[in-house]
């Protein structure tokens, strides 16, 4: 007798050119290597992917994945958000889990991304949506920091809500709370992946401005798995600096 098929996982990195913040951070020089092609061979080298894909709008960053011998698509759309980018890419794919890695954390934690993927192997495993990373927020000046967004789970490790403000509020200061921070790492069933794509945003998103307040928004399970390790992702000019002190 057969066991359970094992789920086909792939790894899609969306990338645009200009960043907000720090236009053209993707083709920054990273010792030797473009920010992107850093973070695809880290995606690569974890060894938990069938496949790994960049998907981007820009031609300097296609041309630059197909010259390293990487795997790339073009996207045919505009779009908001990665989510939408990844959607568009995975739409016509015979894919099961969709792991949406950040073109900017070039320091890929295979522990971390192992354990968000264990989470569909278990049991109950049919009631995930899909999965993210939290961890522990120590610093009180990161609790208040819109920047980072806050979430809070259930008795079952399910998300509550996500909030740029300190969530839970501490009104009883006495209360052993730990805040968590959301580590934008997501890993979808394919099918919520494409109803995300397909369902019009609704206000808590729009006000809050956090993509996956959708899915909870439509009543989509997400599951958070807690890391000790602090993602490092390249928004700035200094950030890039320190990553390349990280990579001598």
């Amino acid at each position: 007798m057969k066991g359970p098929a094992r789920n086909k996982i792939i790894a899609m990195i969306p990338a645009r050119y200009d960043a907000s913040r720090f236009p053209g951070k993707l083709m920054k020089d990273l010792n030797g290597k473009t920010v992107i092609t850093r973070t695809y061979e880290a995606a690569v080298n974890t060894g938990l992917f069938n496949d790994v894909y960049v998907v981007t709008d820009s031609e300097i960053i296609f041309d630059e994945i197909v010259n390293e011998g990487g795997q790339v698509l073009r996207s045919q759309k505009e779009h908001e958000c990665g989510s939408d980018r990844i959607a568009e890419a995975v739409e016509h794919m015979d894919v099961d889990i969709v792991v949406n890695v950040q073109g900017d954390e070039p320091f890929i934690d295979k522990n971390s991304l192992a354990k968000l993927l264990e989470v569909f192997d278990q049991e109950g495993a049919e009631e995930i949506d899909l999965a993210s990373l939290k961890t522990p927020l120590l610093e009180s000046d990161e609790i208040t920091n819109p920047n980072s967004v806050k979430v809070i789970t259930g008795k079952e490790g399910f998300a509550l809500y996500f909030s740029r403000f300190p969530i839970p509020y501490p009104r009883d200061t006495n209360a052993e709370v730990t805040y968590y921070k959301h580590i934008g790492i997501y890993a979808f069933r394919k099918s919520a992946l494409m109803d995300f794509y397909r369902l019009p945003m609704l206000p808590l998103e729009a006000a809050e401005k956090i993509e996956c307040i959708r899915y909870l928004e439509y009543g989509k399970k997400i599951k958070m798995v807690e890391t000790s390790v602090k993602s490092i992702g390249i928004d700035t000019p200094e950030d890039l600096e320190k990553a390349r002190k990280i990579f001598s």
